[in-house]
Order: structure tokens, then C-alpha cells, then sequence
């Protein structure tokens, strides 16, 4: 086993300044709430588990404010969420390390579970969290107990279940932005103890932030169009036998997302080509051609201009069945489940409003999953053994489709209009012995391609505690895991009638520079009437490929014809856990773990270069954790500390080239670091929270990366990962991207009485952090700053009305951030970023009955 990096050494002195901390705190007589947590698959207290599990009940979610995924991720130390082109391209990371939604043959790195079912499309999670009873984000490799074991973390979502008790609720919220989100669940009792259902609705309508200067709309871009419904029932006929339905179905429908420039390319490099021709910026083309283009001082005034809008519409539609079996030393549990996620997004994916390119994806998803468990437990042991099924079915027609502006633009970028007047002017000086050019591009022109991918994956798993003694506790697990994928893509170019174009023989633009220099010699032979190179087949051989129409089209990758493929794919792993837990006393506990995890290869869904391999390994993770617990009940203080160092072995990098993505397995990584997270309740009213997380990632290899674009463009400096001859980049030694090293939150809440039976509260978060690079080429023009953000609420609570009332406050300052930043497609020097939501503020009215 390597040693462990120094770096990683150094965070061990956390654990002995948060112990000196709590012993040296004020003594308040406070008791701590208990916190149950499901993170190893049956209910425990949080602080008797040894994982690192962030959790969150359903009133902290409400109180919170906590409507959907993104603002969970500001509450979870080493918990990262992105969404970038739509709303169906969202993705999760767990300590550094997840998983890009950009291509469809990925699988996630992080778990995502709704009442035990696994969700195979991340974004699937994004739409709004209502009527829930808990969340727990678990990190680090979850190889054992998960239905589809994952590398880096899961995290479990339970929603309220229904029960024979006459509850609901009614919340309405309205804030900035025309926001109003309206949800409501309540339970009803069919047959007293026996039968029970729980019906919960909501609806979230919101105006963008950003402007299309060409809709003639304000604000249309990043607006919110979510709804949803969810039907339970619950059936208890004895006390030992519990069957629970959930029917569920949710919708979005919005305009996202929107990018704003970065950098522009307005001035070009003063450094020529190679061939001393000056270097035009893409900016300078767009205006030509008469397009609106906004440079990066315009960047905080929140507008873009677009053909299109970037449309995102989703339904996710699910049923599921668990049936539990309680016995006095046992319990058996089997859960069932079919779920639907279908997506279609289009966008203008030149980024501008010079008809270019356009992007569709039309994606279709259906899974099957079902899992039986067992749960023992008597005197000394507890235990869970189980088998999982799952399979699903994924298709994808992808389309893109090139626009009328196409051609007289890359006349411009790509220097072919010379050598397009050169062909033509020698056509017209021989009478037609020397043939024209044809058109480079011709339009509407269409790269399709279908994806289609069946999936079958079973395992069988076990995992128990045993006592070694009353304070010494170990804990094994094991899984065994088999996947088989059926993966087919068919790649066309075609006509609008989808009529295949007959491109030619393939070229690239070293291709067009030789056949320029031969112009040159043949008009040279001309001047003195010299005709014999005409005759000459091998000199004329050159210029052929160009006397076909829709030859340009080699020269942009994501048109280029390559060949289509059927590939079967089988794997099988071996991933599991070893836990160690030693009880200090009754409320304090030290252990250390080691936990694999795994996910399975497939094959990259984007429009690769013919020559790249389309298929990928399996991704497997390897992770060691030391972690204390602790309660110190005197001084109501709950403190729980992790530090964890963690390999990726043929990690999944997906990264976008300018015009495609490059997915491939990139060697190996290393991430390290430590998490901490402190509850003190000093007196009964005052309350402080805590949260810090340190995230080290670094690639060990990254052989075939992806290279820079926007800073040699710009400066002339090449990136230092080149390789001579080669079109990739040497990335190793490169740190992950969108991994800010540090990350705090700290939270304080004070609660007081207005009157009797009203109470209030105030309460301040305040969240930083640390320098991140936004993208996997590691760019040094793609580095965000380090930033802060500030959330403030105030409630009051009528206890007699069962009434609570929010004025609430996120990003209170209009902290402006960005996220994601990009090269943009064929404009080469020019970076697009997608940005941060601005300062959003509102009132929120929950009526519970």
C-alpha cells in the first residue's frame, strides 16, 4: 500500500483541536436532538454509524428552505452540484470526484436513491424536494449495501410516508424573479390501522435572470417551470407486515440554460500562424456577418444573444413497492420498482445569434430494478444480506444541424476563402479546365447519430457488525456485482430530407494548406503559359476532394462521417468494506474504514473522431477513512470529523473539446482531505453550526487530456502538457476541476418568544469557497476566485394557527460567481461561462392541519 501524501497527514491535528475545543466550551444544560440516519440500510443514530454522513430531517429542509438539490449542495461539505446546457446535463461530485451528464453512456459516480430506488439519470434529482421526511449525503465508495455501488458517495432521499394520522400541509411561496412555488401533501385513512394513503402536489413557476436580446422578452433565460405530483398508499394488515406504493410523476419545462462570455475574442492574437497569415478573433467574423457580440465587461449585465432560446423539457414518472417483514430477530424487506425519464433539449450551439449550428437531444429511459434484503440482529451481531436486479433500456437520437451562416463564416475563421477564390479565379482563367470549388458547406446539412444501450446488472451483497467486545465493534462487507451492455450507434450526415451527402474523400485543413500552395504553383505555371501541370493527374488528384459538395464538413469534427458500431460489453467486480469502531464512552466514537467502489464502462454517445476508441473501462475507487463522533452533553456539542484519502483507477473524464466531447479513461487520480461538522446549542434559544470541508484532487496520470485553447490564443503561451505531433494534452499532475480546496459554512440561530404561543427566530449562513478551476483542461483563464455567500431568514411560528411564516434571503449580497466555463464551439480563443443565480429573496407561508 502507497503512503499516504503529507498533505494528507497534516489534517490530523482537526481532530485534536476540535476535542480541546469541546472541552473547553461553556456548560449549558441542553439536550441534543437524536438523529436517525438509514445509511446502512436499516435506522441507526447518526453518531453510532461509522460513515461520514451529512443529514438533514425534513424540518431543517423546510426551515432551510431547501427546495431542490442546489441549495443542498451549499449545505454539504465535499458535495458539488453543476448544471450547464439544460436541465437534463446536471451532475453530482462527492469529495472531488463525479461524473460529467454530458454523454448518455455514462454512469454517475454518486448513488442517488429516492426511498431505496435507484435513480440512474442524475438529472432526474433536480426538480423540487417536497414533502420529505430526510436526506443523507453518504461519502466516500458505497460498494457494499447500494443497489448500483458507486466510486465516490450516495445520497438517500426519503419522502414522507403516509400514516392513519389526519396531517398535512399547505405552503405557499412568492419571492423576486416572479417566483411562486405552491405545494401541498396531506394523509387520509381508509381503513383505520390498516390502510393509509398520502397524496403530495407542488408547482414552481419563476422568471429567468438572464436576457435574449434578440426574444424581445426580458429576463427569459434560466427561468423555472416544475410541477409534480406524488400518490402513496400504505397497508399494514398485521403489526409484523408493511407494503408501501408510490406512484410518482414530475415535470420541467423551462428555457435554460444561459452562458455569458468570459472572454472575448474581439482582438485577435498578435502573434501570425505559422504560415505568417494574421489571426482573426471569431468575434470579428460574428460581426461581420452582422451578429451581436458582447465582450467581458459585459458579463454582469446579464445578456446574450441567441438565434434560439435553449429550450429543456423532462417528465420522470416512477412506481415502487416495498414490502417489509418484521420477526422478532429478523426482518425481510423486497422493493420493486419501474421508472421513465424521457428529455428533449435544444440549443443554439454556436452560442450566438449567426445562424451556425444547432443541437438537439431526444433521450428515452426506462429502468427495472429489484432488490430483496435480509436484516438480522440478536445478541452480538447484526446483519444484512441481499440480491439486486436491475436493468434498463437507454436511446438517444442526437441531431446537429448546420445553419445558413456556416459557410461564409468558416470562409473567415478557418481561412478558406482564399483558397475557395483561388480554385474559382483559375476555373474562370482556363475556361473550366481546372475545376471550381464546390460548396464547402452547404445547408440545412444535418450530423445525426442513435444510440441505443440495453443494460442488465445483478449482485448479491452482505455486510455485518459484530461485537467484538462492548466498545470494540467490526464491521464486513461484500458485494459481488455482474453487468452486461448491449451498446449500438449508427452516425450519419445528411441533407434536410435525410437524404446521406455524399461528402467526398476526407481532408483536414493541413490538406487544404497543401492545396493552396499548389494553386500557387499552377497560377505561377500559367502566367508563362505553361499548361503542363493540368495534364498532370497526380498534381490535379490534389484538388478533387474540394469539387464536392459539402467537403467542409471534414473540417469540423462534429460532422466528420465515422463509422458506426455494436459492441457487447461484460464485466464483474468484487468491491466491499472493512470497518473498524472503537466507543471512547457512551458518546463518543473513533473508526477507521476502507471501502471499494466500482462503476461500469460503456461507450461514448458523443461525435467522437473516427480513430478514438468509443469504448471505456470500468472506473474502480479505493478509500481509507479515520473519523471521531462525538456528544459532550454538558456543553450540548455535537462534533463529528473525517479525514479520508481516496485513488480512482481508470477514472470516466468527460471533457468538451470546442466541438465534442472527449470521454475517455484517464489514467488514475488522488483526492484527500477532511471534513468537519459541529451542532452546539450554547443555550436553549442560541444555536451554531459549522461545516468545513478540505479537498485535495490532483490526476497521478492523464496521459491523452484534453489541451488549452483560450490562453495560447491569447497570450501565445503554449500549455505546458503538450505533446509534439499530438492533438491531446498530458494532464497528469493536473488538479480536478470545479474541487475548491476549502469550503466552510458557518450558521447561527436565535430563537425568542413574541408573545404566548408565538415564537421567532433569526437566523445567518454565511458560505465560502476557495479558488476552483472550472473546467477538466485546467485553463488558467477558466480559474474562478475564491467567493462568500450570505443567507439570511427570520421565521415566526403561530403555534395555535399551526402556522410558520419565512422572510428568507439567498445570496443576499449578489455574490457573482461563475460556473461551468467552456470553450465555446467554433470560435476558438472565445470562453463562455454559465452563471451563478443572483441575489433571490421571498416569503414562504406553511399551514399545517
Amino acid at each position: 500500500m502507497k503512503q499516504l501524501p503529507r498533505p494528507w497527514l497534516k489534517t490530523f491535528p482537526l481532530l485534536t483541536a476540535a476535542i480541546c475545543l469541546a472541552s473547553t466550551s461553556a456548560v449549558a444544560q441542553v439536550e441534543l436532538e437524536e438523529i436517525v440516519v438509514t445509511a446502512q440500510k436499516r435506522e441507526q443514530n447518526l453518531q453510532d454509524v461509522p460513515i461520514s454522513v451529512s443529514a438533514f430531517t425534513g424540518a431543517q429542509l423546510q426551515e432551510g428552505v431547501i427546495k431542490d438539490v442546489f441549495d443542498l449542495a451549499t449545505n454539504v461539505p465535499g458535495l458539488r452540484m453543476a448544471q450547464s446546457q439544460n436541465s437534463t446535463q446536471s451532475n453530482f461530485a462527492i469529495r472531488g470526484v463525479g461524473t460529467s451528464a454530458q454523454n448518455f453512456g455514462l454512469e454517475s459516480s454518486v448513488g442517488l436513491y429516492v426511498d431505496g430506488v435507484y435513480r440512474s439519470r442524475q438529472s432526474s434529482m433536480i426538480n423540487n424536494m417536497v414533502d420529505m421526511e430526510g436526506v443523507e449525503v453518504l461519502r466516500g465508495p458505497q460498494g457494499t449495501l447500494f443497489g448500483k455501488n458507486t466510486p465516490s458517495g450516495a445520497i438517500l432521499f426519503r419522502t414522507a410516508a403516509p400514516s392513519h394520522e389526519s396531517e398535512g400541509f399547505v405552503e405557499v411561496t412568492t419571492g423576486n424573479l416572479g417566483l411562486l412555488n405552491l405545494s401541498a401533501a396531506a394523509n387520509f385513512s381508509a381503513i383505520e390501522d390498516v390502510l393509509a394513503f398520502r397524496v403530495t402536489g407542488f408547482s414552481s413557476e419563476r422568471d429567468g435572470y438572464i436576457t435574449d436580446a434578440n426574444s424581445g422578452e426580458t429576463d427569459s433565460l434560466n427561468d423555472r417551470s416544475r410541477y409534480g405530483v406524488r400518490l402513496q398508499a400504505l397497508y399494514t394488515p398485521t403489526d409484523e407486515l408493511s407494503v408501501r406504493f408510490i406512484a410518482d410523476y414530475a415535470e420541467i419545462d423551462e428555457v435554460c440554460c444561459g452562458s455569458l462570455t468570459v472572454v472575448d475574442s474581439i482582438v485577435a492574437n498578435s502573434t501570425a500562424n505559422p504560415d505568417g497569415s494574421p489571426i482573426f478573433g471569431s468575434d470579428a467574423a460574428l460581426l461581420g456577418l452582422g451578429g451581436t457580440v458582447f465582450t467581458r465587461a459585459q458579463y454582469d449585465d446579464y445578456r446574450t444573444a441567441l438565434n434560439m432560446p435553449p429550450t429543456s423539457t423532462n417528465d420522470d414518472t416512477g412506481y415502487s413497492m416495498e414490502i417489509k417483514w418484521d420477526r422478532d430477530d429478523y426482518s425481510i424487506t423486497s422493493v420493486t420498482a419501474y421508472r421513465e425519464f424521457n428529455s428533449i433539449d435544444t440549443i443554439d450551439s454556436d452560442f450566438s445569434d449567426v445562424d451556425l449550428i444547432v443541437t438537439t437531444n431526444d433521450s428515452t429511459q426506462s429502468s427495472f430494478s429489484q432488490e430483496f434484503r435480509i436484516d438480522y440482529s440478536k445478541d452480538r451481531v447484526n446483519a444484512v444480506f441481499g440480491a439486486y436486479y436491475f436493468e434498463q433500456e437507454i436511446g438517444l437520437d442526437y441531431d446537429l444541424e448546420a445553419g445558413a451562416a456556416l459557410d461564409p463564416y468558416a470562409q473567415i475563421v478557418l481561412g478558406l476563402g482564399p483558397f475557395i477564390d483561388g480554385m474559382n479565379g483559375l476555373n474562370a482563367a482556363t475556361g473550366g479546365l481546372f475545376p471550381s470549388a464546390a460548396l464547402a458547406y452547404p445547408t440545412p446539412a444535418h450530423g445525426v447519430h442513435t444510440s441505443d444501450q440495453d443494460h442488465q446488472s445483478w449482485a448479491i451483497f452482505g455486510q455485518f457488525d459484530y461485537d467484538l467486545t462492548e466498545d470494540l465493534v467490526l464491521t464486513v462487507g461484500l458485494r459481488y456485482t455482474e453487468e452486461d451492455k448491449d451498446l449500438t450507434t449508427i452516425y450519419r450526415q445528411t441533407d434536410a430530407d435525410g437524404v446521406d451527402l455524399p461528402l467526398g474523400p476526407a481532408i483536414t485543413l493541413a490538406d487544404v494548406g497543401g492545396a493552396a500552395v499548389g494553386l500557387g504553383q499552377l497560377g505561377a505555371a500559367l502566367a508563362v503559359g505553361d499548361f503542363s501541370l493540368l495534364g498532370d493527374a497526380a498534381f490535379m488528384g490534389q484538388f478533387v476532394p474540394y469539387t464536392t459538395e459539402g467537403w467542409g464538413y471534414y473540417l469540423f469534427n462534429a460532422f466528420t462521417p465515422r463509422s458506426s458500431f455494436d459492441e457487447t460489453l461484460t464485466d464483474d467486480q468484487i468491491t466491499g468494506s472493512v470497518k473498524l469502531s472503537w466507543s471512547l464512552n457512551e458518546d463518543s466514537m473513533v473508526y477507521a474504514s476502507f471501502g471499494t467502489g466500482y462503476k461500469s464502462g460503456g461507450t461514448n454517445t458523443d461525435r467522437i473522431p473516427e480513430g478514438f476508441d468509443p469504448l471505456f473501462d470500468a472506473e474502480t475507487s479505493e478509500s481509507f477513512e479515520v473519523g471521531f463522533k462525538g456528544e459532550f452533553p454538558e456543553q450540548a456539542l455535537r462534533l463529528n470529523i473525517a479525514v479520508h484519502y481516496t485513488t480512482v483507477d481508470d477514472f470516466q473524464a468527460n471533457a468538451f473539446t470546442g466541438d465534442g466531447f472527449n470521454l475517455q479513461n484517464a489514467g488514475s487520480l488522488e483526492t484527500y482531505g477532511a471534513e468537519v461538522e459541529a451542532f452546539w446549542r450554547p443555550t436553549e434559544s442560541l444555536t451554531a453550526t459549522m461545516a468545513y470541508a478540505y479537498s485535495f484532487g490532483e490526476f497521478e496520470t492523464f496521459k491523452q487530456g484534453n489541451c488549452w485553447v483560450a490562453t495560447p490564443f491569447h497570450t501565445g503561451v503554449a500549455d505546458p502538457g503538450s505533446v509534439e505531433g499530438a492533438e491531446f494534452c498530458d494532464r497528469s499532475g493536473d488538479t480536478i476541476g470545479n474541487n475548491p480546496e476549502h469550503y466552510v459554512t458557518l450558521g447561527l440561530r436565535n430563537e425568542f418568544a413574541i408573545s404566548s404561543g408565538v415564537s421567532a427566530y433569526v437566523m445567518g449562513e454565511y458560505t465560502y469557497l476557495s479558488e476552483t478551476v472550472l473546467d477538466a483542461n485546467n485553463d488558467p483563464l477558466k480559474i474562478q476566485g475564491s467567493y462568500g455567500l450570505l443567507n439570511l431568514r427570520a421565521g415566526v411560528s403561530f403555534e395555535e394557527l399551526d402556522m410558520d411564516l419565512t422572510l428568507w434571503g439567498r445570496n443576499v449580497l449578489d455574490e457573482k460567481y461563475l460556473q461551468t466555463t467552456f470553450d465555446v464551439p467554433v470560435q476558438d480563443g472565445k470562453l463562455n461561462s454559465y452563471p451563478s443565480v443572483p441575489a433571490t429573496y421571498g416569503l414562504t407561508l406553511n399551514k399545517r392541519f
